[in-house]
């Protein structure tokens, strides 16, 4: 993973949109793009833009960690690795409580199920074998063919996943994560949990929605609108408290988190930020482009080409 890459976050209504999506982005010479969990499935998608894209980083942010198991993450991510050759990144995550409202699946240990699934997936795609049974997670299993070498990022939210990732993942990525909490928490850890295990700190990927507006007010309505569940659910919560917003206890997104969270403006000030962001975060940014509601598309595809500007 180059240090200071800037890649985008897809979403689109289905698969033969978001596959040209994918394709675009390429187009644009954008370096990087990511699919998480929603609305399809983004291992099936990143097959099918494997074999249709040449230069552009594939990567999962997330890929559910309790619903899928992973020794079939890791078959799934062979197949996509031999063809994008070099090309794929295995991001992983224990997503939250819902895992037991959707899939039946006892929302148990998260911390110690990702570490033990990230040891796992890692195995078999950097070694080609795994033997473990560890927090619940068990896996036997031999890959028939060599490993990929595909690397396994993780989510992180809190201190200690930063420090999990930093000691057993290749990388770490944050979701909605503001600006002061990445350089006082997620870095700090991400270097704590890598020095206990006695290697180099593994890259951070920066999660950073961006609107391209000058009126404040379009912004945080297009934010309220899209991810306006988020100051309700319990981990993001405890983490915007921890990072000094006390307001998100009234479940909504308040303008202060808005402003710390979102990179907003005129495009001039929001290459600037994104600019001194990936220099700080000292790995690679995530750009999720937030539609305007008068223009989704056209406001969409203005943030996609300021990522490739950004990226030549």
């Amino acid at each position: 993973m180059p240090q200071g890459t800037i890649g985008v976050h897809l979403m689109a209504a289905d698969a033969p949109q978001l596959l040209r999506a994918v394709e675009h982005a390429e187009d644009l010479g954008i370096p990087a793009v990511w699919l998480i969990s929603n609305p399809v499935d983004p291992m099936a998608l990143f097959a099918a833009a494997a074999a249709r894209t040449e230069r552009v980083l594939l990567g999962t942010a997330v890929i559910r960690t309790y619903p899928c198991h992973p020794i079939v993450a890791a078959q799934q991510a062979t197949v996509i690795a031999e063809l994008a050759p070099g090309r794929f990144r295995l991001g992983v995550g224990p997503s939250g409580a819902n895992n037991e409202t959707v899939y039946g699946i006892p929302y148990v240990r998260p911390l110690a199920h990702l570490r033990a699934y990230v040891k796992a997936a890692k195995a078999l795609l950097q070694e080609g074998a795994v033997d473990q049974d560890e927090a619940g997670v068990v896996a036997r299993f031999k890959l028939p063919q060599p490993p990929p070498g595909v690397p396994v990022l993780a989510s992180a939210l809190r201190r200690r996943s930063f420090e999990m990732c930093g000691e057993v993942a290749d990388g770490a990525i944050t979701w909605l994560c503001p600006d002061s909490y990445v350089q006082t928490v997620a870095l700090p850890g991400l270097r704590a949990g890598a020095a206990r295990a006695g290697r180099p700190a593994p890259p951070l990927i920066m999660h950073v929605p961006v609107c391209l507006d000058p009126d404040a007010v379009v912004v945080r309505q297009a934010v309220r609108q899209r991810l306006g569940f988020y100051p309700t659910l319990p981990h993001y919560v405890a983490m915007f408290e921890a990072a000094g917003f006390p307001e998100v206890r009234d479940g909504q997104w308040s303008d202060r988190m808005i402003d710390a969270v979102v990179a907003h403006g005129a495009e001039a000030a929001v290459a600037e930020r994104l600019e001194a962001l990936r220099g700080a975060c000292g790995g690679e940014l995530m750009v999720s482009p937030i539609p305007e509601p008068a223009d989704p598309a056209g406001s969409t595809e203005r943030v996609l080409r300021l990522v490739a500007s950004l990226a030549r």
